[in-house]
């Protein structure tokens, strides 16, 4: 199990790539976008996905295999050294296509390395792990994350409570605004009344969501009073690319699907149906198997290397990369997904 381990060192590439982005000048700066959503959709084409599963002996060699737990820990040093090298970058001049880039960069290795690892690992229970990964989402400035998607996502999803489930009709754009802004007001809510159970003031330093927000102003001050006002800008720009790569793959994750109701506030329960899955192997490694959603959500504390595919589940017709690219254009987008959705209903 040990070797199959290390075929998750290939999510490497995007930070070498990304280092190459940072370090070169010219159109090289750009050569982790034109990696990430060109290089790999295109080749994707090509691949057909794999459903197998693993064995009951493989599965819990691969639960106790801890070079599974490493490698995910390497992601956090590599996404810090990323962010201050990006930081230190404008230093010297460049123009404006060679910033541009560096930010894409940035905030593609924010969405990668950190709020996918941070996903991984605020499913955890150790409070180390769960450390890393509010650590990794700071970087993003998107630290409320880890309460709404874990209390709120995990509960809500495929229903019209849900900030992160796009509707059927829904584009792209419409759907970063409503996700973005409810998901912070979600989470808010859902601290707020947790503490309320408690007994505790919701305006005090126990709640969550303040210590969150004073965290990333920190951040934020810290990178303005070091670096100043202009890459405090480009810092903010690369934050919110990897914000909205987060949130565009959580519109493709369960566009158009939706739970029955069973009362007038409950809704049946999650099932492999709930989640759009995709067993392309690229999109599958370099996202630590975060593209088998169907098994994430019905069953969200099995790791990532023990996801399972289900005949059940709906298929997307390619990896997660391409179908971030086809969510881009949304007549092309509802041409695909909308056929696929009615097979589903007939079926």
């Amino acid at each position: 199990m040990k070797i199959s381990a290390l075929k998750y060192i290939s999510i490497l590439t995007g930070p070498i790539v990304g280092i190459i982005s940072l370090t070169m000048h010219g159109w090289w700066t750009w050569a982790l976008p034109i990696y990430s959503f060109f290089i790999i959709p295109f080749a994707e084409l090509f691949l057909t996905g794999n459903s197998k599963n693993l064995s009951e002996m493989e599965e819990n060699l691969a639960k106790d295999d801890k070079i599974f737990d490493y490698i995910l820990y390497l992601m956090v040093p590599i996404q810090l050294f990323s962010l201050i090298y990006f930081l230190f970058s404008f230093n010297e001049s460049l123009h404006g296509y060679e910033i541009a880039g560096r930010i894409l960069t940035m905030g593609m290795l924010c969405a990668v390395l950190g709020i996918n690892v941070a996903h991984e690992l605020g499913h955890r229970v150790k409070p180390f792990e769960q450390f890393l990964a509010k650590f990794l989402l700071m970087t993003s400035l998107y630290m409320h994350f880890i309460i709404e998607h874990n209390r709120g996502h995990h509960k809500n999803v495929s229903t019209e409570n849900d900030p992160a489930s796009s509707k059927y009709g829904e584009i792209l754009f419409a759907f970063w605004f409503r996700s973005i802004t409810t998901g912070f007001i979600s989470a808010w809510h859902i601290e707020s009344e947790l503490l309320k159970k408690k007994g505790i003031p919701v305006l005090s330093l126990k709640n969550e969501m303040i210590r969150f927000i004073l965290i990333q102003l920190g951040l934020i001050t810290a990178i303005y009073l070091i670096f100043g006002i202009a890459v405090l800008f480009y810092f903010l720009g690369a934050a919110l690319v990897g914000i909205v790569s987060l949130e565009t793959v959580n519109y493709i994750e369960h566009y158009g699907l939706s739970r029955k109701k069973t009362g007038e506030k409950s809704y049946e329960r999650v099932m492999p149906i709930h989640s759009w899955n995709s067993n392309h192997p690229l999109g599958r490694i370099m996202l630590f198997e975060l593209s088998r959603h169907s098994d994430h959500h019905y069953m969200a504390s099995r790791k990532y290397q023990v996801l399972r595919n289900f005949d059940t589940s709906p298929q997307m017709p390619t990896g997660y990369p391409g179908m971030m690219v086809l969510a881009f254009i949304p007549p092309l987008w509802f041409m695909v997904m909308h056929k696929r959705i009615k097979q589903l209903q007939i079926n």
